[in-house]
Formats: C-alpha cells, structure tokens, sequence
C-alpha cells in the first residue's frame, strides 16, 4: 500500500519509490502490484493495448490501493496527455521528448493557465464530475500531476539543459533501450555508451532540482541507480515479471517431483 503523501511530495523528500510497466489489460494486474508493494504503475498506452476507457478503470483501480497511477501517453500529442489527465491518471510519462519544443507542449499540455493551456472542463473524472470547484481544480491539477518526459534518445540526453529550461517537468525518464538504439547498439543496455548517457543526464537533471528515473531489470541494477541519484525506478513489465515468476516455479517444481521419483526409485 502506498504512502499517505503525494506522488510528488515523496520525490521531493528525497524517497526512492519503485513501479512498473502495465502491459496487461487487466484492472486486477494494477490492483495486485498495488498490493504487492508498487508505488506507482505506469499504464502504457504506448506499447499495451488500451482504450481511454480501460486506462480510466487501470487508474480506479490503483488509488483503490493506494499506487500513483501514472498514464504512459501514445505520443506527446495534445490530445492525448488531455484524455489521460482526463482519466484522473496522477501523472502522464509522454514518450520521445528528446527536443525543447516537444518539451514545451507536453509542459503547456499538462497544466492549466497561467502554468500551461490545458483544455478545461470541469465535469471529468479528474474535475470529480463537477464535484470540485473548478478553481480548487485548477489548482490542485496543477500543484500535483506530475509531468514525466521520456528521453529516448542521445540527441535527447545532449539537449536536456534546453529541454529544462522552461521548467515544468518533475522527472526525466531515461529509457535505455530506446538510447541503445540511438547509438547503434540496439539491447546492450549495460554497455559503457548507455549508462554514460544515463548518468550525463542525471547530473543535468539534478543540478536543475529534477528528479529522474530509467528502466531495470534486477534489484542489483535498481540499487545501483538508486545510488547514483535515480528516484524514479521501474522494475520490468508486469509481463515479464509474470513469466518470470511462472518459470521458476514451473522449473523448481518439476525438479522437486523429479527428486522425489528418483529417491523413491
């Protein structure tokens, strides 16, 4: 179960919080990782196959636990980040912002005047249906939905200073296969080129009072990014973490019933 303070506020206070991808189409999958200790899930609707819909149940279905539901949008169009703060998602990661034109919009897209031009209506799931004053609206939405850009690139990482200088964003998140890709080197995720990239924009980030986060594997990569300064981890794809987790037990019970044939043999 989460904590009682906010998605940003925790950040802020210098916590180290741990999530997911959410590949599944499943509200039941986001209820289970709540359950099972996730800060935040990202829903993606970049690579998963959801409607707005399904992600509005995915993001009920998170604050039933107390996870921040954060929405991966298709694209850095309008449209889009409007739609899934609609949902009432506490924050959207918005893929390929690797220039500060991109950057911008996401910023102006994500928050209402004088901050940014979200479209504004009060009668949403996020407005409470009409339930909240649309002044207290405005100002909590733009108080507590976090803005995440998603570097996927080395032009990305080069150009984070520009890419900050509006402000407005609250993490960078470093995706290392896409920044693999970039440089030729498309999977080797652990080579010296990518994890340079990481940590270079690290630092940036940080001298700017910005949070960051990437993508890992293992609990050895988590803490070694952790240490580094990395705030925002996402541990895998719930997937992954399924196939995982069905393997083992598949392959160290049939080695169990397979011990116990060959002692009764």
């Amino acid at each position: 179960m989460g904590s009682n303070m906010g998605f940003l506020e925790r950040l802020r206070a210098g916590e180290t919080l741990l999530g997911t991808f959410v590949y599944l189409n499943s509200a039941d999958v986001v209820e289970i990782l709540g359950e099972a200790g996730m800060d935040f899930v990202i829903i993606d609707m970049e690579h998963g196959p959801f409607s707005f819909a399904d992600a509005e149940e995915f993001v009920r279905a998170a604050e039933v636990v107390g996870t921040t539901p954060i929405i991966r949008t298709p694209s850095s169009e309008e449209a889009y980040i409007l739609r899934a703060l609609e949902c009432g998602a506490h924050g959207i990661q918005v893929p390929h912002v690797d220039d500060p034109e991109t950057a911008r919009r996401v910023v102006e897209a994500a928050h209402y005047y004088p901050e940014g031009m979200r479209g504004f209506s009060p009668y949403t799931r996020a407005g409470r249906y009409g339930a909240r004053e649309p002044k207290e609206h405005v100002q909590i939405s733009n108080r507590e939905v976090a803005v995440i850009i998603h570097i996927e690139s080395a032009e990305g990482v080069n150009r984070l200073p520009e890419i900050l200088e509006r402000g407005g964003v609250d993490v960078v998140f470093l995706g290392p296969y896409d920044l693999s890709q970039s440089l030729g080197i498309p999977g080797q995720v652990r080579s010296p080129e990518v994890t340079g990239l990481i940590e270079k924009a690290v630092a940036e980030a940080t001298k700017r009072g910005v949070a960051t986060g990437t993508f890992v594997e293992t609990g050895q990569a988590a803490a070694e990014w952790a240490a580094k300064g990395i705030q925002y981890l996402a541990y895998s794809v719930d997937v992954a973490i399924l196939y995982r987790a069905a393997s083992e037990i598949a392959k160290n019970t049939r080695k169990e019933i397979d011990a116990r044939k060959s002692r009764q043999a």
